[in-house]
């Protein structure tokens, strides 16, 4: 079938002959399992596209078509990357013939990318993200829980079924392309000199498809895949293996690179940020070691903030897993999911605009109680060594005022280094996982459920703390997969919404647990004079994503309930807030001057006319960050142009593009501002209440 070439090599036998292919047979070879490569990976794009279809919405069929052709390009980088030891082993006859060794590579690749295709069905699912970082943080945690969770949570059985006869076909498919691209006759020996030139020829064409862009520049980014205005579309562009080794090397190998770098001035950068952060109450001190520490004076008595306010003297902080803004009945939705959190609304002061830090509970948990803002390269905070800062959060300062303390969970305290961090801030008390008796649930992987937590809670707070006033922390657990629910469910389930039905059913749970907490505590009487502050740790994915953010995953309810609270301050707010103002709110309800280095604003206590604002970011490796400013948000993807957008909560959510040049300077300036200053901060040591040597 070949032509014998020129003897520039010594004489072979036949039987070597037979077992060195000619270049062309193995080009062939090389090039029919990069289509065999590209094949399987479409195939997984499109599963992708069915599992997760409600995410569809109305776009246009023409956005995904766009998103398929954007995806090849990806997935074509990954080919040549993988098909790289068949390239380079053009150099050597003994290589080329190495064919076992070469289809063993090509099955073991396509079997490991063939996984992560897999196992990203319910990854995209429940992050709305192509696979990243949070995939080594969750392997870095307790693995017995981790694995617990993946068993009891996903069809694990069903993807292993899977991923084995995917395996198999593939191993098939390159033993068949092998024996269809072997010589038929004897004596191809290929010539150095032609061997060497194929490589150089082959190489040249492998880096423009790994660059994947015939441009000057930067080659391929994940941002090319952003073409469409659905971001659904654009993620469906992205490969999973790719994001993941990206990942990867953001975390383990270039662990600096992913910090914020500084762009501006670091005084302009200062100014701007005491800008956004100073109120008239505030007085700026230690200005050239600390960037926002100030003293706060309450408002005097007779001003509209503080007028007729009821004295507040205790302090619970209510973190709700996974309590999505979405689907509470107080922020628009008619399903029924929240009765018991909609009718503690009507008692107390609700914020319809207000977001999580981020995107997972360890960012809720140290952005609501620390007051530290997520940043990138941070996102993990509390188990980082600088979260071993002393920050200046509630711990700090109310211990400072002797104020006891709680936290009750429904899990084990090591997860997150919860135990480790909070106990550095300054907490003594935690009621966790080991310490429950006769739970009405005991799950294998998170603990008991929301019933057992708040029952818990309300007992120990209604202990007291012998007359002297406290603050606690209690956080729920049950609205995350595995969902610990009882077995016969105190409330209805909920049906037509598809895979979220048991996500929402734990929702509901939840919040019949929250109502029966309330029920208790209003029989206690530390109930008259305590500010309750009960708000999400993060939303979760629904079937419509607002903007590159998404930002039902960071929207979430603020409710404040306490005295005076709702006569003085009205039942709702439009003001934008995040978890990194409660703490400011709360402290602005004690009275009393405190000295603090909050990186959030007091809500209550906004100049008139301001509509607040918020910096967010996802969890994981995915620098994109953004501020909220009233009913505008501006998402900065890194070393990407940003984008402006309209958005819209509530019953009829939506976001629209807008073009206003000088709006995206301005808000590009703020944020740019605040992440280099707090991250400055945090490497310095100097974000706490005192100055640390």
């Amino acid at each position: 079938m070949y032509a014998p070439t020129a003897a520039a090599e010594p004489p072979r036998t036949a039987s070597a002959a037979i077992l060195s292919p000619g270049i062309r047979a193995h080009l062939a070879f090389t090039g029919l399992s990069v289509l065999a490569l590209l094949a399987m990976h479409a195939l997984l794009r499109l599963g992708l596209l069915a599992y997760n279809r409600a995410q569809i919405g109305e776009a246009p069929a023409a956005a995904f078509v766009e998103a398929f052709g954007n995806g090849l390009r990806f997935d074509l980088r990954l080919a040549v990357y993988l098909c790289l030891p068949l390239l380079l082993s053009l150099g050597s006859l003994r290589a080329m013939a190495a064919r076992g060794a070469l289809r063993a590579w090509l099955s073991f690749a396509a079997s490991v990318t063939l996984f992560l295709g897999l196992i990203e069905f319910d990854f995209y699912r429940e992050f709305h993200q192509r696979l990243n970082s949070l995939v080594f943080q969750y392997i870095g945690e307790d693995p017995q829980t981790v694995m617990s969770m993946l068993w009891h949570g996903f069809p694990v059985l069903r993807y292993l079924l899977v991923w084995a006869v995917g395996s198999w076909l593939m191993v098939r498919a390159f033993a068949w392309i092998d024996a269809r691209t072997r010589p038929t006759v004897t004596g191809d020996h290929s010539a150095a000199g032609r061997r060497w030139l194929a490589l150089a020829l082959c190489l040249v064409a492998a880096v423009a498809a790994a660059r994947g862009t015939l441009r000057q520049g930067p080659p391929l980014r994940w941002g090319d895949a952003y073409t469409t205005e659905s971001m659904f579309a654009n993620q469906l562009g992205l490969n999973g293996s790719l994001t993941l080794i990206a990942a990867a090397k953001a975390r383990y190998f270039v662990s600096g690179d992913k910090i914020w770098k500084a762009r501006l001035p670091q005084d302009e950068a200062t100014r701007v940020v005491r800008d956004m952060l100073l109120a008239p109450a505030d007085r700026l001190v230690d200005a050239d070691v600390a960037a926002v520490r100030r003293d706060f004076t309450p408002p005097a008595q007779g001003t509209p903030s503080a007028q007729g306010t009821p004295p507040v003297r205790n302090v619970v902080v209510i973190l709700l897993e996974s309590f999505a803004g979405r689907y509470v009945g107080a922020l628009g939705n008619a399903d029924g999911i929240t009765p018991h959190f909609d009718r503690l609304a009507r008692e107390g002061l609700l914020f319809t605009r207000f977001f999580s830090n981020g995107t997972h509970t360890h960012q809720g948990m140290f952005a609501t109680m620390a007051c530290f803002p997520n940043l990138p390269g941070f996102e993990y905070l509390m188990q980082m060594p600088e979260g071993g800062h002393r920050f200046s959060g509630l711990p700090q300062l109310l211990s400072a005022r002797g104020y006891e303390d709680l936290y009750v969970y429904n899990g084990d305290f090591a997860w997150d280094n919860q135990a480790g961090f909070f106990s550095n801030q300054g907490m003594t008390r935690f009621v966790g996982r080991g310490d429950y008796e006769n739970p009405a649930v005991s799950d294998p992987t998170w603990g008991v459920s929301d019933q057992d937590m708040f029952e818990r809670g309300a007992a120990e707070l209604a202990r007291g703390f012998g007359g002297r006033p406290f603050y606690a922390l209690l956080q729920s657990l049950s609205n995350h997969t595995p969902y610990a629910l009882p077995a016969v469910l105190p409330v209805e389930p909920v049906t037509g919404h598809g895979a979220l039905d048991e996500h929402l059913t734990a929702m509901r749970y939840s919040d019949w647990a929250l109502g029966r907490f309330f029920d208790e505590a209003r029989r206690s009487p530390y109930f008259r004079d305590t500010l309750f502050v009960v708000v999400g740790d993060h939303g979760f994915g629904t079937d419509r994503q607002l903007t590159e953010m998404d930002l039902h995953r960071f929207h979430v309810p603020l409710l404040l309930i306490g005295p005076g609270i709702r006569e003085t301050f009205g039942e709702r707010r439009d003001t934008v807030g995040t978890q990194l103002d409660i703490v400011p709110t709360i402290m602005g309800r004690l009275g009393g001057e405190v000295r603090h280095q909050c990186w959030g604003r007091d809500l209550l206590g906004l100049p008139a006319g301001d509509e607040g604002r918020g910096v967010i970011k996802p969890s994981g490796s995915d620098q994109t960050v953004a501020i909220v400013e009233g009913g505008r948000i501006l998402v900065q993807p890194r070393d990407l142009e940003p984008r402006l957008y309209a958005y819209q909560l509530g019953a009829r959510p939506g976001s629209e593009r807008i073009r206003d040049a000088t709006a995206e300077a301005a808000m590009g300036t703020r944020l740019q501002s605040f992440l280099q200053t707090a991250t400055r901060s945090l490497l310095d040591n100097s974000a706490g209440v005192a100055n640390v040597p």
